[in-house]
């Protein structure tokens, strides 16, 4: 625990999936957009590339409101490891899944939790394993007519029509895929004395 008062709780994130899911726990908190650049490094690691943005959200955002506790997380899709990011376009999001088609794709979505204040810094990690079907074109075009999913790592939307691209899912921590591990997230805020439920 930090202290005996609450600390103000920040969501580093600009993300409205992460803000959802995080309002879930019934906790009162604020976002702010941390100013990270996302690039990943030459031959860094989705696994790393995820945990380093996570960490640089929450201490950038910690730096500006030194006793809040602030919240970062990032998922980076990983396709037989190379990082696929958001595709922003439709033909971007196309190819995106045309190379996924009847692949096993890892979502690594990293959490770090940091109060500049008690000099709190605790991360986690959750890995989802995804195999997507084999997806025809014509799926994959009229699926991203249907829910244009331009703003999601892999393109794919598991929580809407997404799930219907996909054979099997493996996660010890459900909402993960989505982009916020709440599980996880629960076990840092309560280990900094956050009170959940």
């Amino acid at each position: 625990m930090l202290s005996d008062s609450p600390r103000r709780l920040i969501l580093a994130s600009s993300s409205r999936y992460r803000r959802e899911l995080l309002a879930r726990l019934r906790i009162p908190f604020d976002t702010v957009t941390p100013a990270v650049d996302e690039t990943p490094a030459p031959g860094e690691a989705p696994r790393q590339l995820a945990e380093r943005l996570a960490l640089a959200k929450a201490r950038e955002v910690a730096a500006r409101h030194p006793q809040a506790l602030v919240l970062g997380s990032d998922q980076v899709a990983d396709l037989l490891g190379q990082p696929l990011g958001k595709p922003g376009t439709h033909e971007k999001a196309a190819a995106q899944l045309a190379r996924m088609s009847g692949q096993t794709v890892l979502f690594h979505t990293a959490l770090t939790l940091c109060c500049q204040a008690a000099n709190l810094t605790q991360s986690e990690l959750a890995s989802v394993r995804v195999r997507f079907r084999p997806l025809h074109p014509a799926e994959i075009e009229r699926y991203l007519r249907a829910e244009q999913p331009y703003d999601c790592a892999g393109s794919a939307k598991s929580e809407g029509l997404g799930i219907a691209l996909l054979e099997s899912i493996e996660s010890d921590d459900p909402t993960a895929l989505v982009g916020l591990p709440l599980i996880r997230t629960a076990r840092l805020l309560r280990a900094a004395g956050v009170l959940i439920p």
